[in-house]
């Protein structure tokens, strides 16, 4: 894969998200949201989705550790009456003070990159603040291939086994992350809804296809090195399979 956070995988990205994003959890926001602070926010493709469908004037607080993809953010929402300003910094040092402004807190394909610990402390946050939370895309562990191969269900599983290692002493949640996060927010008293949001990959999009697969792959061979899967990928890349690659979205509300 072309760099899990590069720029030019997360814009080959940006269309499945666009379109696998569960919309109707936006309706259930409570107003007035005008300022947004995105968390992990990467190329800032998050904002581009929510953006219009929220009312005008907003302001972003577009929060990432990497600064290329800070300025990149910065310079790519393309919407009147929204303004941007960028937060060098990472995720697990957000306090409730960095939301005392905000009236909607998000991230997209994050949570799976954290522990329960920090995921308990992302609630505790918002909940101190009672910030509203819109986190999409978080990684379900649920791949299903269409034409269906005995080896899927082997990649599958080490691929779940490799999200959930063990990271500089941390252990990711992975696929346990969107039980994980409900958990947190409902014990933190928040109300939560969750959506299924799977990503629906195949021929017609070759590119990000091949390259999911590519990645897929990779990630369960560096799990299971036993796993002998060269022709297995050569043969799904010469002939695209349909997939649906689950993903959960969660909205948590505060009274």
């Amino acid at each position: 894969m072309t760099g899990e956070f590069s720029e030019t995988w997360l814009g080959l990205r940006e269309p499945a998200d666009a379109a696998a994003r569960a919309a109707d959890l936006v309706g259930l926001l409570p107003g007035p949201v005008r300022t947004i602070r995105d968390l992990g926010c990467g190329t800032g493709s998050l904002g581009r989705w929510l953006a219009p469908q929220l009312p005008a004037p907003q302001h972003w607080v577009m929060a990432d550790r990497d600064p290329a993809l800070l300025t990149y953010a910065a310079a790519n929402m393309p919407f009147d009456d929204v303004t941007v300003e960028v937060a060098l910094g990472d995720v697990t040092d957000l306090t409730a003070d960095d939301l005392a402004e905000a009236d909607l807190v998000t991230c997209s394909a994050l949570l799976d990159l954290l522990t329960e610990v920090e995921v308990g402390s992302l609630a505790a946050a918002c909940a101190a603040s009672k910030t509203p939370a819109l986190f999409t895309l978080s990684v379900a562990g649920e791949v299903t291939l269409e034409p269906a191969q005995p080896a899927d269900k082997s990649v599958e599983a080490a691929f779940n086994a490799h999200q959930r290692r063990v990271e500089g002493g941390r252990r990711l949640l992975g696929p346990d992350a969107p039980e994980a996060a409900k958990v947190a927010f409902e014990k933190a008293g928040a109300t939560v809804f969750t959506r299924p949001s799977a990503w629906r990959l195949g021929p017609d999009m070759p590119e990000l296809t091949a390259e999911w697969l590519r990645g897929w792959v990779a990630a369960a061979r560096e799990q299971s090195p036993d796993l002998q899967l060269d022709d297995y990928l050569r043969g799904r890349l010469a002939d695209l399979p349909r997939a649906t690659v689950g993903h959960v979205d969660l909205l948590a509300i505060f009274d």
